[in-house]
């Protein structure tokens, strides 16, 4: 005996694998566009288009992966239903608010004929909130292996990076001379590779992998800081794995047992720490420790800030020539670079524009760690302190979009009453 296939159970079975397909090439498309904006650098796009030179079109200043991201934003809101849930609603709101404010700084530097800085704000600043919706925009389950994805990619880029500095051989490009061989990965730099490594041993806490998983990728993560030579990710990186073994909560646990077994990894952790640094001291790892944490990069990072005092009230309020900058840091500071986040976009906005982007920011991510595990908070804290010792946030990098989905990824929706659509198209 034989049915009919053309029954309401059958249309919705067909509907459901259907909607089930185009999640699952959303999810796909996803990931394959943060990778290229994550894990492609900028040496590497330098071989295709002018992205970091003085010469091309505007249109070249945008990363590759910048594009892919806008172009499948409005494709994964407009495309089909879209539900939100409790504290997602209010995230969705937020990152609305953020890419909204966010366009007349834009539309302002283009008009006043700073395009350099339009295209620090669109590859840097505007993309993590790209980024935000399209992983906001996705169900919980796919959110996740979003934020796993992003993780993977972290580890392959500290693996490279180990294998650049046992090897001393670089895998991609990078074209700066440096006194001694620090390994890059998949990153623009290493002190970006050493931050990277090092925010995100807190958000391996929050993925659903297996205990011993977590502890190899979060060894793996650690010697790629340690690798990198970034003595003060590193320092923050040890940092974290303490706060993380006192903070985060055991919840299956008796506070009195959990007390007894957070003393009792604490204590693995410290053997296991100091075995571990002996190995990275004997294979060369630590050799930046040598000169002492306050050294000449140290100074050059505190003495940046004498330039306030070299030029007028009006270049501090309205920004400057960053090239006419640059030469007063060259000739009367000795100093090759503008190592600071907070001087360069002061001149290259002007100190008010640039004290509300980095009020934004701070909003924006405070407000996306709402009801997010602890974890979160504690990656997210390393993440914006050794950020703000270089010019990792004045540069067109993409940790800050890297971080925010890791949060968004990882922030589970409280319960509400109803399911909120946000966005629909017709089918």
């Amino acid at each position: 005996m034989s049915y009919s296939a053309t029954g309401p159970e059958a249309h919705e079975t067909g509907e459901a694998r259907r909607q089930n397909a185009v999640s699952i090439l959303f999810l796909l498309l996803t990931i394959l566009a943060f990778a290229i904006r994550f894990c492609v650098s900028p040496e590497m796009m330098n071989q295709v288009m002018e992205y970091t030179t003085k010469y091309g079109s505007f249109y070249e200043k945008l990363h590759l992966g910048t594009y892919a991201i806008f172009l499948l934003l409005p494709v994964m809101l407009l495309s089909r239903p879209i539900y939100l849930v409790g504290d997602d609603i209010r995230r969705f709101k937020d990152l609305l608010r953020y890419t909204i404010l966010l366009a007349p700084m834009i539309v302002l530097m283009l008009a006043v004929g700073r395009s350099s800085a339009a295209g620090l704000l669109l590859d840097t600043y505007l993309i993590a909130g790209a980024a935000g919706l399209i992983v906001l925009s996705m169900p919980p389950q796919l959110r996740r292996i979003v934020g796993d994805a992003v993780l993977w990619m972290s580890l392959i880029s500290a693996v490279m990076g180990i294998i650049e500095f046992a090897t001393r051989t670089r895998l991609s490009p990078y074209v700066l001379n440096e006194e001694t061989f620090r390994p890059t990965g998949l990153t623009d730099h290493p002190l970006t590779l050493g931050l990277m490594c090092a925010a995100s041993i807190a958000f391996v806490l929050l993925t659903s992998w297996k205990p011993w998983l977590k502890i190899v990728a979060i060894g793996i993560l650690f010697i790629g800081t340690a690798t990198a030579g970034a003595r003060f990710a590193l320092l923050l990186a040890s940092a974290e794995i303490v706060a993380a073994v006192l903070l985060v909560p055991w919840t299956k646990l008796s506070p009195r047992h959990e007390r007894q077994a957070k003393l009792a990894v604490l204590l693995i952790v410290a053997v296991l720490g100091v075995a571990l640094f002996a190995v990275l001291a004997a294979g060369g790892a630590l050799t930046r420790f040598s000169r002492g944490i306050v050294d000449q990069n140290f100074f050059a990072r505190t003495d940046i800030y004498k330039i306030f005092g070299m030029v007028s009230w009006r270049d501090i309020v309205f920004g400057a020539d960053l090239d006419a900058i640059l030469k007063i840091v060259n000739e009367k500071l000795n100093l090759p670079y503008i190592e600071s986040a907070p001087v360069f976009l002061t001149f290259l906005f002007g100190a008010p524009l640039a004290i509300g982007l980095a009020i934004l920011v701070f909003w924006l991510y405070l407000r996306m760690l709402r009801h997010v595990g602890m974890p979160a908070w504690i990656g997210t804290a390393v993440f914006f302190t050794a950020a703000l010792s270089n010019n990792t946030l004045s540069s067109r990098t993409p940790v800050l979009a890297i971080f925010l989905v890791l949060i968004v990824a990882y922030a589970a929706p409280k319960r509400a009453e109803k399911l909120t659509p946000r966005a629909s198209a017709p089918p």
